[in-house]
């Protein structure tokens, strides 16, 4: 089983309100993209649905592709995101959706932690693996 370290800095965010609530409650949808650095190179499509309460804070869920290179494996996966905003930090878990990996990626299993400070670099931690051997190393 390996570790990774990322970091992910937003390139894009598009969040639009799909539900207004009393209180100043609401609904949103982001879609969001962001270049990935560290144990991981590549970049990172996200699209989140949020539940913000009336004091600012929020639940979110997710889904987030990630494409780019470990450790000279090339490939895509989808993590999974759940996780709250307390109004200035992002947090949560993630976990690669069974079945998603493609390329060098496929078989991809691994749990992780996300966390964003608002207006800087979230930071990604995967304890992954994979079903099989790395093409790369068995050419």
């Amino acid at each position: 089983m390996g570790r990774l370290s990322a970091e992910l800095e937003v390139t894009s965010w598009d969040e639009d309100v799909y539900a207004e609530r009393d209180g100043g409650r609401k609904l949103t949808r982001a879609v969001v993209s962001q270049s990935v650095s560290g144990d991981l190179i590549g970049t990172a499509d996200a699209q989140w649905l949020m539940c913000y309460t009336a004091d600012g804070t929020a639940r979110y869920v997710g889904l987030q592709q990630l494409s780019g290179s470990i450790d000279g494996r090339e490939g895509r996966v989808v993590l999974e995101n759940v996780g709250d905003f307390d109004g200035s930090l992002a947090g949560g878990t993630l976990r690669v959706v069974p079945g998603s990996g493609t390329g060098d990626w496929v078989g991809m299993r691994g749990e992780g932690t996300f966390r964003a400070p608002m207006g800087e670099k979230a930071i990604m931690t995967l304890d992954y693996d994979f079903d099989r051997p790395s093409q790369a190393t068995t050419r």
